[in-house]
């Protein structure tokens, strides 16, 4: 049992975290109760007992059977609740979808969490339509351009990634940390992230940190179908999304006094 700030850490309240946090992981794979108990080790009269308590209150679904169980809706409208009430997410809006006006491409905002991206905002390019929505997903940071963005603002010697070698999403991921370092040094000199089919087969990345935060959590970044980037269209991308991260700067507010300081 960990503490946190002179708390002790309320094991109830982290078991139910850990249920949902697993359960959001599995996507459309539903769980059975032995999978869960086993998976988070507890009893599975303790886990039977929760899944109900969750159910009750829709953060948990089951099947007609009660024999599978699933994220439930309390789960996104809690998550669309941090969207709408981000100022951040919500300043950037209008940005992202003038950079998806003037490239025709894909622009994502996201945040960085632990060794993780989540996608927080996402405009579609007419062009290329994922058959899902990245919005409330998450991609390892060292495997695409919006992670490498905000990694490149901090010390190599205290990036939050595990310890290698890790797993590669394609051909061209980073799989260490000496690897990772050398791009990240490139990131620095030439300002931004590229992503050359790192994270997605077939998709080139370019992210651009969000220096609103020191170091900066935030990034923004368009994606492209590698087969039709010409040097031209390159160019082109880099001097809008550059225009774009300078906007979305100087228009994100200041913290203000009565404002609270999220971690």
């Amino acid at each position: 049992m960990s503490d946190t700030g002179g708390v002790r850490e309320v094991k109830s309240a982290a078991r139910t975290v850990e249920l949902l946090e697993l359960l959001a992981a599995r996507g459309d794979r539903p769980a059975r109760l032995r999978e869960l108990a086993d998976e988070l080790g507890v009893p599975r009269s303790s886990m039977y007992a929760l899944l109900q308590t969750l159910i009750d209150r829709g953060w948990v679904r089951t099947d007609a059977t009660g024999s599978l169980y699933g994220i439930g809706i309390r789960a996104l409208l809690t998550g669309t609740n941090y969207l709408d009430s981000d100022p951040r997410v919500r300043t950037a809006r209008p940005y992202l979808d003038e950079a998806s006006d003037a490239l025709g491409e894909t622009i994502h905002f996201a945040r960085l969490d632990g060794g993780d991206v989540v996608y927080l905002a996402t405009r579609e390019s007419h062009e290329y339509l994922r058959p899902f929505s990245r919005v409330g997903r998450r991609l390892p940071a060292y495997a695409g351009a919006l992670g490498k963005a905000l990694l490149a603002e901090r010390d190599e010697a205290r990036l939050p990634l595990p310890d290698g070698p890790w797993e590669r999403l394609t051909p061209n991921t980073h799989a260490d940390r000496a690897s990772l370092a050398a791009d990240l040094a490139r990131v620095r000199e030439r300002g931004y992230a590229i992503d050359r089919e790192e994270g997605v087969a077939g998709i080139t990345g370019f992210g651009f940190a969000l220096r609103y935060d020191s170091p900066a959590v935030d990034a923004i970044s368009c994606s492209v179908p590698t087969a039709r980037l010409t040097g031209e269209h390159e160019r082109r991308i880099v001097t809008v999304m550059r225009e774009i991260r300078g906007r979305i700067e100087a228009a994100t507010p200041g913290a203000a006094a009565s404002a609270p300081q999220w971690r």
